[in-house]
């Protein structure tokens, strides 16, 4: 059978996406409603950002703003297909290695399929609105006429690109992981947005950019919107020079997409032939494990620390927590208006991992319940998994507390606040296995981005937020003991807050374990049912 045509392969491609957009929206009138929805959002905001852009025109530093601009929207192109694999369709080309489609043709027509979609008109209106920004005069507009288009391509041949070279890790277990990492990394590129923006209104503004912006302009794709800059201020060689690195940049992506078609479509999967061939090994009895508790109490830490570490939705909610509650304090630090305090908020963050732990175990929490037969079951039961959590939280806490202390200056405090947080950390530990016990709810696997199945979001509500305002009231001798001693001025004697915080966390989340318990074994059927539910 021969190949099909290069000059049909690309209509045949573009109508493919149309109907693959067409028929995900006639599947539900929820899913069309958000689709919509979207569109709505997504073009009033490249409207907004067009109307910026053009309002820059004439500004002395618009050029760097625009080139900057460029190269983020660049870098999200190319990280995109990491964290949103499933975002379309059409980014695995393995779907089409059956067909005969020779990696050329199949490149140019993917590539024109590409441009059909809300990413393509977005990425187009900021394009649009940064050679409107920087062009003066007839030369600078026909260089943008070449600019926008080639930037356009640029973007969308680099995600495929990197879709094609990563599919198998995609479409495997750990390209799950990183699809529900995806919140996190918006959320840490928030903070490093919020942080870069404040300190360019200490370093003079916008005039801080032009430095970084001397270097990017010369990077694809940013060098074709440079070149537009460069040609309204009659540099016309240099413009040249930098559409023809962009072009040049264009075809190297293309090359190496094309490359990794050509592997994808001859040769066969070999991900999992290692690991059928590889014997079974034993368990491992070295090392850490050794270090646990004989008996049950080893066996359930063991397991709650192997959730955290290939469990995908336990990983990412761990990996969150660490990172969220590290940002904050850490930050604020940096930006000169935080607090010591807020490393308090770390412990607050990995507290919360205590919540809802059945419904980790999903329906196979029946195998649970069936070795819980007595109060003292569920009562090793919830505290070996409030063991495992300190594992990681109690050094985690400490540390971010540290880091906060050195970035501030303020070494003083270091004691207390690290007090003040074991505190905490132990009233977590204790809401949370009552939580758990009495307001139980599943956590969905066939979704990357449901944390809780239809119907259990008031249980999930109740738990999670029930359970930090009765943490806040649990911790509140111990805040009430810190205010006392500060307006006393007994600087000298803030120091035994760090033994005795420590104390009274081990106190209360040990009274927590031991109320939960008998709530635990008395519900069982109940908790087998609601964490069944996803």
């Amino acid at each position: 059978m021969s190949a099909l045509n290069s000059a049909y392969l690309t209509p045949v491609f573009i109508r493919l996406k149309l109907s693959l957009l067409r028929n995900g929206l006639r599947q539900s009138s929820g899913r069309r409603a958000a689709y919509i929805a979207s569109i709505v959002v997504t073009l009033l905001f490249a409207a907004l950002q067009l109307i910026g852009l053009i309002a820059l025109r004439g500004n002395d530093h618009a050029d760097s703003v625009v080139v900057l601009l460029t190269a983020v929207l660049a870098l999200g192109w190319a990280v995109m297909p990491l964290f949103f694999p499933s975002g379309d369709e059409t980014l695995d080309p393995t779907r089409l290695v059956m067909l005969p489609l020779r990696p050329g043709p199949l490149v140019r027509a993917l590539l024109a399929a590409s441009l059909v979609g809300i990413g393509p008109l977005f990425t187009l209106c900021l394009t649009v609105g940064s050679a409107i920004a920087l062009s003066h005069g007839a030369v600078a507009l026909l260089v943008s006429v070449v600019a926008v288009p080639l930037t356009l391509l640029v973007c969308v041949a680099l995600a495929r690109a990197v879709a094609a070279a990563n599919i198998r890790l995609l479409t495997s277990r750990k390209g799950r992981d990183l699809a529900l990492l995806s919140g996190l990394v918006i959320a840490v590129g928030i903070q490093v947005v919020n942080f870069g923006a404040q300190r360019l209104g200490h370093a003079g503004g916008l005039s801080a950019l032009d430095p970084v912006a001397g270097i990017v302009r010369w990077l694809p794709p940013a060098s074709a919107i440079g070149a537009v800059d460069s040609a309204s201020e009659g540099s016309y060689a240099l413009a040249v020079g930098q559409l023809g690195l962009s072009a040049a940049a264009l075809l190297l992506v293309l090359r190496s997409w094309q490359r990794s078609l050509t592997k994808l479509m001859t040769t066969p999967d070999g991900s999992t032939l290692a690991a059928a061939s590889e014997p079974t090994r034993k368990e491992s009895t070295t090392g850490f494990h050794r270090l646990l508790p004989e008996g049950r109490t080893s066996t359930v830490m063991q397991r709650s620390l192997r959730y955290v570490w290939r469990d995908p939705k336990t990983k990412a909610a761990w990996v969150t927590a660490l990172a969220i509650g590290l940002i904050v304090p850490l930050f604020n630090a940096l930006q000169g208006t935080g607090s010591i305090y807020f490393a308090c908020f770390a412990a607050g963050m990995l507290g919360i991992q205590m919540y809802n732990q059945f419904g980790q175990d999903t329906s196979a929490f029946w195998m649970v319940a069936l070795t819980i037969s007595s109060t003292r079951d569920a009562y090793v039961e919830l505290r070996a998994r409030a063991l495992a959590l300190l594992v990681i939280t109690l050094p985690y806490t400490a540390l971010v507390t540290v880091l906060t202390a050195a970035v501030l200056g303020d070494w003083q405090a270091l004691p207390e606040v690290v007090g003040l947080s074991f505190a905490l950390l132990g009233a977590m530990l204790a809401t949370g296995a009552v939580a758990s016990a009495r307001f139980p709810y599943s956590i969905p696997q066939d979704s990357a981005y449901k944390n809780v199945a239809p119907g259990q979001g008031g249980l999930a509500w109740i738990s999670i937020f029930g359970g930090m305002i009765s943490a806040a009231l649990l911790c509140a001798p111990v805040i009430a003991l810190t205010i006392w001693l500060h307006a006393a001025n007994a600087q000298s004697a803030l120091w035994l807050l760090l033994p005795g915080g420590t104390a009274y966390g081990l106190l209360i989340g040990w009274a927590g374990v031991r109320v939960a318990a008998p709530q635990t074994a008395g519900r069982l059927p109940e908790i087998l049912a609601a964490v069944s539910k996803g």
